[in-house]
C-alpha cells in the first residue's frame, strides 16, 4: 500500500462518518415526520455540507501526486477531515429537547458552525498548496479572492441572526458549489 492510499483510508473513514451522520439525521426526519420542527435554511446547509464532504473526498485524489509525505501533511489532512466531520455533526444534534426545532438550534450554534466553516476555508488553502505549487498558482487570483470572501461572509454569519442573510448565503453557496462542480468535475486530473 502506498502512503497516499494509507492516508486516504483514514480520511475516508472520517468523512464517511460525517456523511453517515447527515444521512442518519435526514432519515430521522423522514421516520418521524412532524416530530421535530424543520427549518429550510438548516436543511439547505445539510445539503451543502453533504456535497462539500463528497467533493472534498473526490478532490483529495489529487494528493496521489505528492512525492514526499510528511507527518505534518498527514496530521493536516486528518485535521481537515475532522473539521468537516464536526460540521456534519453540528447539523444534527443527538437531541433537540432544549430547542424549539432546528431553527432555534441552528441559530444557537451559528458561532461554532460558521467558525468551523471559516477554518475549513483556511484549511482548503493549505490543502490546495499541498497539491502542488503549479496547481495552486493555476487557481490564482480568483481562488484566494473566493477564500477571503468566504471567510468574511462566515464571520458575518457567525455574528448575525438575520434570517435573510443566512438564507441568501446558503442558497448562493449551494448554487456556486454545484455550478463549480459541474464545470470542473468531469475527471480528477
Amino acid at each position: 500500500m502506498e502512503m497516499f492510499e494509507y492516508v486516504a483510508v483514514l480520511t475516508s473513514i472520517i468523512i464517511g462518518l460525517g456523511i453517515a451522520h447527515l444521512l442518519q439525521g435526514l432519515a430521522r426526519l423522514i421516520q418521524r415526520p412532524g416530530h421535530e420542527r424543520v427549518y429550510w435554511v438548516h436543511l439547505t446547509w445539510v445539503f451543502f455540507t453533504f456535497f462539500y464532504a463528497v467533493f472534498w473526498w473526490w478532490f483529495e485524489f489529487r494528493l496521489g501526486t505528492v512525492d514526499v509525505w510528511t507527518f505534518q501533511l498527514y496530521l493536516f489532512l486528518v485535521l481537515y477531515a475532522v473539521v468537516i466531520y464536526l460540521e456534519c455533526a453540528l447539523l444534527f444534534p443527538s437531541s433537540l429537547a432544549n430547542y424549539d426545532g432546528f431553527k432555534e438550534y441552528f441559530y444557537s450554534r451559528r458561532a461554532w458552525f460558521f467558525g468551523l466553516w471559516a477554518l475549513i476555508m483556511v484549511l482548503d488553502v493549505g490543502d490546495t498548496w499541498f497539491k502542488g505549487a503549479e496547481h495552486f498558482s493555476s487557481l490564482l487570483p480568483n481562488y484566494l479572492v473566493q477564500m477571503v470572501t468566504a471567510v468574511a461572509l462566515f464571520a458575518v454569519a457567525a455574528r448575525t441572526r438575520n434570517e435573510r442573510f443566512h438564507a441568501a448565503l446558503v442558497v448562493f453557496l449551494v448554487v456556486g458549489e454545484l455550478a463549480w462542480a459541474l464545470q470542473f468535475f468531469e475527471t480528477v486530473d
